[in-house]
């Protein structure tokens, strides 16, 4: 009985991510082609890097938010909270302020991330490895810990920016905001390769993400190495944090708004369902919102502010419209 009545939520799931991956390639294909005039293959290879990119960003952003939100067990919950987001723009910022303008724009965009990423994850670890000693393990203090290095990065960002010239804070400025419209070709691939190599570890760890997402007490009951498996997530979502941002921009609540787009249309929770349509959602909403306003509203508008006010929206009313704490 338990296997027919899981047929139908099994061929739904498979229906849902067929229907979602027929939209994407029919975003694919008119972004890089609609429009296009002159030379082909300045144009396939212009808007391929562009495309390459954006599916990029959106597995980093989609498939982070969904491993924290299964960590946390907390669908309110991003990457930003624990000040993922804070560090690495204050890594610039330090950077900046250090070496100036010329040493800052001679140092490489790939040599920057080798550096920063890795600075990242030790911080991530340092952090669960400090609260798992003295609270056993204790999440809610780690994201309360998290949120409080956040504002403190923040502060010493602001800082910063107040003692820094304003051609200093100008340059600066460039990475503070989501840009969806330059591709660092390094960057790109190093994206990819990060990208690929988690697909695989996340992959084979789906039915782990399941159980995980029971709780601690009945994670380790059914045999799962609660604090291992909770440190090496912690580690996937610094270093995927890490490729968006280095790639875009910091984009605060755009993983809240897919996940939450997820959450409600995937028939369901099962992460071997949710951890492609994560990706798929969140390619389709940037691969079309980008070909919105780059090729049929000229530029007029941008994409990052868009998404943003669209997730604040929709972070209050995952806080506000529902009325039991189930979030």
């Amino acid at each position: 009985m338990q296997l027919r009545s899981s047929l139908p939520l099994e061929r739904s799931g498979l229906k849902f991510l067929g229907l979602l991956t027929l939209l994407l390639i029919i975003a694919c294909i008119l972004f890089m082609t609609f429009g296009a005039k002159g030379n082909w293959d300045f144009v396939l290879q212009f808007r391929g890097k562009k495309l390459l990119m954006l599916l990029t960003v959106s597995y980093a952003i989609g498939v982070s938010t969904l491993l924290f939100q299964t960590l946390s067990h907390n669908s309110i919950l991003t990457p930003g909270l624990l000040g993922y987001d804070s560090l690495y723009l204050l890594l610039q910022t330090i950077a900046l302020f250090v070496f100036g303008v010329v040493g800052y724009v001679s140092i490489s965009s790939l040599n920057k991330f080798i550096i920063e990423a890795p600075v990242m994850m030790l911080a991530s670890l340092l952090l669960f490895r400090t609260l798992t000693k003295q609270s056993d393990g204790d999440l809610a203090r780690l994201i309360l810990t998290g949120m409080i290095f956040g504002v403190m990065f923040r502060s010493i960002n602001s800082l910063l920016q107040r003692l820094i010239d304003p051609t200093l804070f100008a340059v600066a400025q460039t990475s503070y905001f989501a840009q969806f419209t330059s591709v660092n070709p390094d960057l790109l691939i190093i994206g990819l390769i990060i990208m690929l190599i988690s697909i695989i570890w996340i992959w084979k760890m789906r039915y782990q993400l399941d159980v995980l997402m029971l709780g601690r007490n009945a994670g380790i009951a059914l045999g799962l190495d609660y604090t291992r498996f909770s440190r090496q997530l912690l580690l996937w979502i610094a270093l995927l944090v890490s490729v968006s941002t280095a790639l875009v921009g910091s984009v605060s609540f755009f993983g809240l708004l897919i996940c939450a787009l997820v959450n409600v249309c995937a028939p369901n929770m099962k992460h071997s369902l949710r951890i492609p349509a994560a990706f798929l959602v969140a390619a389709l909403v940037l691969i079309g919102g980008q070909f919105l306003f780059e090729h049929l509203l000229g530029m007029q508008g941008v994409l990052s502010v868009v998404i943003e006010f669209c997730g604040g929206i929709v972070f209050l009313w995952l806080v506000l419209g529902r009325k039991n704490n189930d979030l």
